[in-house]
């Protein structure tokens, strides 16, 4: 066996170093909040509103609880309900699809393009049917769906567009800002995300005035005036706490995601000078998108992933399966009565990919311990050895 060893543990992700150099302006900004006595909405939500609202380039933005209550907000306010049919990738996370069901829709599920991992829109036309209320394009990893053979197909049967920008804050397409094309865009600020507070956060992007007031309505009980419910609405409000801290941190969201870049780009050179085209795949961006590296994610061929992972995890290098299971066939789904093979293209990235560290403080040291730690887990007996481990 190869007998490399990683220098210094490379974690997956590292969210208190992002935090860490902002540390007294994050306190400073609770404790204003603190001061101020207003802990929902208020000027610290406005405030971060607006900031999304001009990064996405959209006249409107609201906050609410989560990227998942974002869904469900934006397909609740364009009328998906029971009986309708909503196209989604199966390639994704799970509250893509969640919301759906829980509005008592159906998920309709749409293979992907091999090269980006997003939805393949060649195959929408044939999956709708009379039902079809919306799409979601999901914008995986930080990079764009191609939004205008989407739109085409949305337009041309009069479907929604609800764009997933859980992964992409600040990516664009064709120049246009994801939030900004479809019907609403929805936003995720999980701790691990580009722009990720200290908790659960969301944002819905509208250019439509009464969507964006049906949205707001719906995230505040269905209220207006107090006390006054013009509709069955949930409690989806961004804290202002979550709110105040996030403004400070969106001053930085341009740094960060410039260095993402870099980093993707030192992979990218670094992994190409290696005798590894057998055997890894590197992430592709289409020429229409400017890709913001949520995750850098690439392909382990030949059934050698798992292997590989561990290699890596015994080198305490860090990696993650972003995702090992299609919901297509997740359990909760099987009454839709998808079968293997039925999204060959998605079945077959959930047994090759891995995604390797890409925040923006993973230093040039720490990338260059990856990929040794690639190089040499495709050192034939190491793998053969690793392969042998995992099927006893």
């Amino acid at each position: 066996m190869n007998a490399w060893n990683a220098p210094q543990p490379v974690m997956l992700l590292d969210v208190p170093k992002n935090n860490r150099g902002l540390r007294e302006e994050l306190l400073a900004a609770v404790a204003q909040v603190i001061d101020s006595g207003q802990y929902i909405g208020g000027p610290m939500c406005q405030a971060f509103e607006q900031s999304v609202a001009r990064i996405s380039q959209t006249p409107f933005a609201i906050g609410c609880a989560s990227g998942s209550d974002a869904l469900l907000l934006a397909l609740t306010a364009v009328g998906v309900g029971p009986g309708d049919e909503v196209l989604v990738p199966s390639f994704t996370f799970f509250a893509t699809a969640s919301c759906v069901t829980r509005l008592g829709a159906t998920p309709v599920f749409v293979d992907i393009d091999p090269e980006t991992f997003n939805m393949d829109p060649a195959l929408i036309p044939a999956l709708i049917t009379p039902r079809t209320k919306a799409i979601i394009p999901v914008h995986l990893f930080g990079q764009c769906c191609p939004m205008d053979e989407i739109m085409s197909h949305a337009r041309t049967h009069g479907l929604f567009v609800i764009e997933d920008c859980c992964q992409s804050i600040a990516a664009t397409y064709k120049g246009q800002p994801c939030g900004s094309i479809g019907d609403a865009g929805c936003f995720s600020f999980y701790p691990t995300k580009n722009l990720g507070g200290f908790g659960d956060g969301g944002m819905v992007t509208v250019n439509d005035p009464l969507l964006a007031e049906k949205v707001r309505l719906l995230a505040n009980h269905g209220m207006k005036p107090r006390y006054h419910h013009q509709t069955v609405g949930i409690n989806s409000r961004l804290d202002a706490i979550q709110a105040a801290l996030l403004n400070i941190k969106i001053q930085q969201l341009e740094a960060w995601t410039n260095c993402r870049r870099a980093n993707a780009q030192r992979y990218d050179r670094w992994l190409s000078t290696h005798d590894l085209a057998d055997n890894l795949q590197t992430p592709t961006t289409h020429p229409d998108c400017d890709h913001v590296w949520n995750q850098y994610t690439v392909r382990i061929t030949g059934g050698r992933r798992d292997a590989v992972r561990q290699h890596l995890a015994d080198l305490r290098i860090g990696t993650e399966i972003y995702y090992p299971i299609p919901l297509h066939r997740q359990a909760c789904f099987a009454y839709l009565g998808y079968q293997a093979g039925s999204l060959p293209v998605t079945e077959k990235a959930c047994d090759e990919v891995l995604s390797l560290p890409i925040y923006p403080e993973l230093t040039a040291d720490e990338q260059m311990t990856v990929v040794a730690g690639l190089a040499s887990a495709f050192d034939c007996a190491a793998i053969h050895s690793l392969e042998r481990r995992a099927a006893a």
